[in-house]
């Protein structure tokens, strides 16, 4: 993180009293924890589908061209009015025994598809399905059970299709009354058979911690103040040219990077839940192979940091970035070394169980007193060879003696020893962990409009090739 703006922080005095207490609010019961997803289904090719591009206003049958393919809306249109329910500027509205079809074959598959559904206006309560075809369009069959609508709020109802091949889908109201609900964000992942995928790995950044609090936009893609699932535009228009600016956030570079590689990526909207081994949370860790988390400004819940650790401890992937102490962008208390301190000393799992600590520390330099190995992959990975590293204001790291932590790249002047960190990777049961103690590395200079960030993304040529060969050494692609 930068000061060179004070304005671009909010700073409250720091509560060393109260630095590593645990959350007041009772948990739930922690999930059982499973064996980690070894692979996962990427976003089919247009999805998501969140209905911005076509126009229909009126209610007969026609069919309309969106960005995923042509849809038939049968007693639906397309609606844009403030009583409709929609993230973005449009939805669909469906009445009667409505529904929204597909005139085109997923030729991939389907595996996991979710619906955005809620109440138009002050309409009352209705009923709807998903159905799907596995011969185009010939004949159909329900997917999952009967949903009931009954909030203006958006809500996300999540079907588990896994069928291979071609296949259409239909959303079908069933309740036929004059009710109306609007639907909207259809995704889709695509499916190979067998739980496999189609050879990329599934990215999630977290956007749950007040991670855009501040100046602050670490997160891949925010449209109007909100941090969606899916980027915007769809990932799948991502080319070799495609530039960061195709989705506008802090992250939004490393995010083009990791599509443009054949992985996936999303963000973990705010109020979802952050899980491991809900199988009724589409966002559950168990469905990624790498959990990205940049700067929390909020503490865990017990249930939250239990999933984490359980995450990591069973074959996931966990990126860990922080900034440096008295960098409280909330003012609620807490700053990001503090929370990941609380994370891994106050966790109902294991105490330490990536074997380092985050000092509290506040350092500005360029280093290359990086690691002199010629195999690590995170230094010399198939993204290049990483030789400085530059804090513009961030923390450092203290190993544990004797733990599995790997100290990569310290402070200038420093020995490459236990202390004086800024980079370092370690590994706990099947999972790996790399954690870099400055969010400005990271940074690409984008963001929400009247926020204040900077090009470290590409100010040290190094930057990207340590974020990337990291990411893909924490997905076990190398």
């Amino acid at each position: 993180m930068r000061m060179t703006f004070s304005a671009r922080y909010l700073v409250a005095p720091l509560l060393g009293a109260v630095l590593f207490a645990s959350c007041s609010k009772s948990e739930p019961t922690p999930e059982t924890p499973v064996a980690a997803a070894t692979t996962q289904n990427v976003s089919a090719p247009g999805f998501p589908e969140g209905f911005e591009t076509g126009t229909k206003t009126a209610y007969t049958t026609g069919s309309v061209t969106l960005g995923s393919g042509s849809w038939t809306l049968n007693d639906a249109l397309i609606g844009n009015t403030t009583a409709d329910a929609k993230t973005g500027t449009q939805s669909t509205r469906v009445r009667n025994s409505g529904s929204l079809s597909m005139n085109f074959d997923l030729t991939a598959g389907a595996g996991v598809v979710t619906v955005g559904h809620a109440l138009y206006g002050t309409d009352a309560s209705g009923t709807w399905e998903l159905w799907a075809s596995a011969n185009s369009g010939s004949s159909y069959a329900k997917v999952g059970s009967t949903i009931t609508t009954g909030s203006t709020a958006l809500s996300t109802a999540s079907f588990t299709v896994n069928l291979a091949g071609t296949v259409r889908l239909q959303v079908r109201k069933t309740d036929g009354s004059t009710n109306r609900l609007n639907f909207d964000n259809i995704t889709v992942e695509s499916y190979s058979g067998g739980g496999g995928g189609t050879g990329g790995k599934k990215f999630l950044f977290d956007a749950t911690k007040a991670e855009t609090a501040g100046n602050a936009d670490w997160v891949l893609d925010v449209d109007g103040g909100v941090v969606p699932r899916y980027p915007t535009p769809a990932a799948s228009g991502i080319t070799a040219s495609t530039p960061e600016s195709y989705w506008t956030a802090a992250l939004s570079s490393w995010g083009v990077a990791l599509v443009k590689l054949g992985n996936s990526v999303e963000n973990l909207p705010l109020g979802t839940a952050i899980t491991y081994g809900n199988a009724s949370n589409p966002q559950d860790l168990a469905n990624y192979s790498v959990f990205v988390v940049d700067e929390p400004n909020t503490l865990f819940t017990a249930t939250e940091k239990s999933a984490i650790v359980n995450f990591v401890k069973n074959g996931g992937g966990l990126f860990m970035i922080s900034d440096h102490t008295v960098s409280d962008r909330n003012n609620d208390g807490y700053d990001s070394p503090a929370i990941w301190n609380d994370l891994m000393t106050n966790n109902s799992v294991q105490a330490n169980p990536f074997g380092y600590s985050i000092a509290l520390t506040n350092i500005s330099e360029t280093t290359s007193n990086v690691l002199a190995s010629s195999t690590n992959t995170i230094l010399h990975g198939s993204q290049g060879d990483v030789t400085q590293l530059k804090f513009s204001n961030g923390a450092t790291i203290t190993k544990t003696s004797g733990s599995a932590a790997a100290p990569l790249i310290w402070q200038s002047t420093a020995s490459q020893g236990n202390t004086n960190i800024m980079c370092l990777s370690s590994t706990y049961g099947t999972g790996r962990v790399v954690c870099i103690t400055d969010s400005s590395p990271a940074d690409d200079g984008t963001g929400s409009p009247g926020n204040t960030v900077y090009p470290g993304w590409t100010e040290i040529a190094s930057h990207a090739k340590l974020h990337m060969n990291a990411s893909l050494w924490l997905a076990k692609l190398q």
